[in-house]
């Protein structure tokens, strides 16, 4: 086989696998910057919480927050009513950023300052008025270095 032949092989071989590369490598770089988000449906109130990843040497980590019902006015102040459990330490949100109290469609930020070192998981927990227990949105980040 011609050198300019090999070249050309081994060019078009490349190409083709780039793709697949390329995706397991995003993959990887997304589940470290944006976990998954979870939700919880009950007593008439979907809650659903998207961090917006753990990066190592952030200041803040943020979770998007969504409160949706049709039943019952979402009044809760959600700076009060979060905490992040962080290996079994709790820590109290820096602030709320998005709607207001009231109505039945709300969005909006929950700030905390990071936790160092990286803990292996993180609980966030969001105890509603008129709920006997807390909702729980639980995130694996994985062993420490």
């Amino acid at each position: 086989m011609s050198r300019r032949r090999l070249i050309a092989c081994a060019l078009v071989f490349a190409i083709a696998l780039s793709p697949f590369c390329a995706a397991g490598f995003g993959e990887a770089r997304a589940a470290e910057t944006a976990p998954a988000s979870q939700v919880s449906n009950q007593d008439g109130v979907k809650i659903t919480v998207a961090p917006r990843g753990f990066p190592r040497g952030a200041k803040t980590w943020d979770f998007t927050i969504t409160l949706e019902t049709h039943t019952q006015p979402l009044d809760d102040d959600l700076a009060r009513a979060s905490t992040l459990i962080a290996d079994g330490k709790p820590y109290r949100p820096l602030g709320w950023e998005g709607a207001p109290a009231g109505g039945h469609h709300r969005k909006g930020v929950l700030h905390f300052d990071a936790v160092t070192p990286l803990p292996q998981a993180v609980e966030l927990q969001i105890r509603r008025t008129g709920e006997a227990i807390p909702r729980i949105f639980r995130w694996q980040l994985g062993s420490r270095p």
